[in-house]
């Protein structure tokens, strides 16, 4: 297997190329997380996985609670199921909170604010409330919780990883927070085994190829709670080696050739690039000077590879898609990318 077969398979196993569900629930379920910290690519990184969908649909699961936005593997936002959020925290914030140790002494945040800031958070947001930020900042100072420099995106945070606090629904264009316990089922936790084992088979299925490296990355996991939750599912994957390293993935290779658009318009942080320590595979060999930090920008996929940079303004009536192609484009590339430009103008606007 070469990098772009590599490319190509992870494409068709994160649905991009080969979307298999109809709601947010599904995909976000599949993928076991996808990162969301910028919420509005974060809705088209969902939506371009879906056989139809729209940038409304996406709120709306915001909104019923079908899917939430949370802090979980990293230290970022992430889309997760509802019915994963519980044991997924619960895997991963005792190493995200020791990560932020340091943070948490430079801004005097210790155990007993924390205390104070989550019981007046919970008393708040009880009875079904949902609070927008500047008034969970204000319930915190009248509680006496000091939110000034940083300290209230670390409480926040904190919070979160606590369980006592998820997404809301929006409020026009605020964020909301909710009760927790309000949005995510009781009782469906499990054992440190089970939720390594869970979390490595999530990524494997819907990520692979990958490597073991890159599981320890997106998961946030210590090397060896990876290795552990890998070696549990491994009878279940399959490996591959390319240039020395080993990759694994789910059995069987799809033929995806012939049967996916030539191109496809990412958001920045998508999983396609994020969700691996060695991004080498998802950019086109020619480029990697022009692509050193494929995450952090829009990315033009051709032939399963990045190619270049995009950007969107939205303006009242018009939506305008500026292409920043590392090299020249063939006339069939440069209509494959307009058929993707075309598909995100109408995840916007349906209507249209």
């Amino acid at each position: 297997m070469t990098h772009l077969e590599i490319a190509q398979q992870r494409l068709y196993n994160q649905c991009i190329s080969g979307p298999k569900f109809k709601k947010p629930a599904e995909i976000v379920t599949c993928m076991g997380a996808i990162q969301a910290q910028d919420y509005a690519g974060a809705k088209w990184a969902v939506g371009l996985r879906l056989q139809k969908s729209s940038d409304e649909a996406i709120d709306k699961a915001m909104a019923n609670g079908s899917i939430i936005r949370t802090h979980v593997l990293r230290p970022t936002w992430h889309f997760v199921s509802p019915a994963d959020a519980r044991w997924m925290i619960e895997l991963t914030a005792p190493r995200i909170n020791a990560a932020s140790a340091s943070r948490h002494r430079h801004f005097k945040l210790d155990s007993a604010v924390f205390k104070r800031s989550n019981d007046a958070l919970a008393k708040a947001l009880e009875g079904g409330r949902q609070l927008n930020r500047i008034k969970v900042l204000n319930e915190l100072n009248n509680a006496g919780v000091a939110t000034d420099d940083l300290r209230f995106i670390h409480l926040l945070m904190r919070a979160e990883l606590d369980k006592v606090i998820c997404s809301g629904g929006r409020q026009g264009k605020q964020f909301t927070y909710a009760l927790f316990d309000d949005r995510v089922p009781t009782g469906n936790t499990l054992s440190k085994e089970e939720a390594l084992a869970e979390l490595a088979k999530r990524y494997f299925m819907s990520h692979g190829p990958a490597t073991i490296q890159d599981f320890t990355w997106w998961s946030g996991l210590s090397g060896i709670d990876a290795r552990k939750g890998f070696e549990i599912v491994k009878s279940e994957l399959t490996s591959i080696k390319v240039d020395s390293n080993e990759y694994w993935t789910v059995p069987g290779k799809a033929d995806v050739r012939g049967k996916t658009p030539i191109a496809h318009l990412l958001p920045a942080f998508d999983e396609f690039a994020v969700a691996y320590k060695d991004r080498t595979a998802a950019v086109n060999p020619k480029y990697l000077k022009e692509a050193p930090h494929v995450i952090f920008n829009p990315s033009i996929v051709v032939n399963s590879q990045v190619v270049g940079t995009w950007q969107r303004s939205i303006h009242k009536n018009a939506i305008d898609i500026a292409l920043n192609p590392f090299g020249k484009l063939n006339k069939v590339q440069e209509k494959a990318v307009g058929v993707a430009a075309e598909r995100f103008r109408k995840f916007l606007d349906p209507g249209k």
